[in-house]
């Protein structure tokens, strides 16, 4: 059975119809790639996943849960977490303190008066910044630290709950080369070592077909096309609407796939 089954999910804003009838499924352990023009209503799927948004039709069932009419709390203690395109960190606290928070949360100690926050979770806050590359600076400032280090900040709070599914919205956004390639294939290495599953929208090709199992490609939206990354690449739809009818579709020419 898939971890998450999405079946004619729908949201409209007035007279807008921004997500239509869209359905798939991803399985455990998998990294899937939702991918199209800006506007295309990848955000909007996002949101109405995690419960930030009330589809108007339409069934999310994760691990055979219907998420729908949820809220955004629940859904993350059944096991979902998010990170956004922008990050959102406490920049007075500490590294170590942010995922320290996130700990708290989870074991619902954020109210308690005993023992001090500082004092809690210490070991396993560590852990989670072992695992992402962060553990030299436990002790440094959020508000001193370089955008791509907060990025993988924001991964460890993610996974501070141990989420089998982690919804990841343009993770590479804001960040230099040589940063995108760094976090994706952090991200790959913790999927494959944890069977995590991950569904991330994004707008550079190089890291889309680089490090997604599969593809779908969001279009006014609907799901026009899915599948392997040669699969999409050479899809003549999908080409038309990224290349407005452009007989190549390379990840290495950087002008033409960034939407």
């Amino acid at each position: 059975m898939s971890l998450l089954a999405v079946h004619t999910l729908s949201k409209s804003f007035g007279g807008v119809q921004a997500v239509k009838d869209v359905s798939f499924e991803l399985a455990a352990g998998e990294m899937l790639a939702l991918i199209g023009p800006n506007g295309a209503g990848k955000t909007t799927c996002f949101n109405m996943l995690n419960g930030q948004l009330k589809a108007d039709t339409g069934t999310v069932l994760f691990d055979g849960k219907e998420l729908i009419g949820l809220n955004p709390r629940t859904i993350w203690r059944l096991g979902i977490g998010r990170t956004f395109q922008i990050t959102a960190t406490f920049a007075s606290m500490t590294v170590r303190e942010n995922v320290q928070m996130a700990l708290l949360s989870h074991h619902r100690k954020v109210f308690s008066l005993w023992p001090r926050a500082a004092d809690s979770f210490k070991e396993e806050a560590d852990g989670l910044l072992d695992q992402v590359g962060m553990l030299h600076q436990a002790d440094r400032a959020c508000g001193i630290l370089a955008y791509g280090d907060l990025k993988r900040l924001e991964l460890s709070i993610a996974l501070a709950h141990g989420p089998k599914l982690l919804l990841m919205d343009e993770p590479t956004a804001g960040m230099a080369p040589q940063e995108r390639i760094t976090l994706m294939e952090l991200v790959s290495s913790i999927v494959k070592n944890t069977d995590i599953s991950v569904l991330f929208t994004e707008h550079d090709m190089d890291v889309v077909f680089a490090h997604s199992d599969r593809l779908m490609v969001l279009n006014r939206g609907e799901i026009i096309a899915a599948g392997t990354a040669d699969e999409i690449r050479n899809n003549d739809l999908v080409k038309e609407v990224y290349l407005g009818g452009g007989s190549t579709f390379d990840a290495g020419e950087k002008g033409a796939v960034h939407a």
